[in-house]
């Protein structure tokens, strides 16, 4: 089995606070669901639902938006014999300083987004 991500690394978040980012950027994520959390009794995907639900107030102060959700239904260019991922979110922050305010505000629910997933990656994008 490959390696799996939930969360960010204390190198990862020390690398990501020194980069030269200046004004808007977008967040790729990428959601593979737990079958079943163990700590909720719940699908990954209904677990993952709740931690939207309970991000919305640091989404609103920090000026975040969701500007893409879907569901993978085909691969075109890759291997074709599985979907990797159950959810694709892209979500919009006003600055490196806003998001980093909203990750380490007192009551951000990342034990929750932790809990619903088996693997993720988070790909940090400019347009250009």
């Amino acid at each position: 089995m490959s390696e799996t991500y939930v969360g960010v690394t204390p190198e990862q978040f020390q690398d990501f606070s020194q980069l030269p980012l200046e004004g808007p950027f977008q967040m790729l994520n990428l959601l593979k669901f737990k079958d079943k959390v163990e700590e909720t009794g719940t699908t990954g995907a209904e677990a993952y639902d709740q931690y939207m639900k309970a991000v919305i107030p640091f989404f609103q102060a920090s000026k975040a938006k969701v500007i893409y959700q879907g569901k993978p239904h085909f691969t075109l260019i890759g291997p074709n014999d599985n979907l990797e991922w159950d959810k694709i979110l892209i979500v919009e922050y006003a600055s490196k300083e806003d998001f980093l305010k909203m990750i380490t505000s007192e009551g951000y629910p990342a034990k929750m987004r932790s809990q619903a997933l088996e693997d993720s990656r988070l790909i940090l994008s400019t347009a250009q």
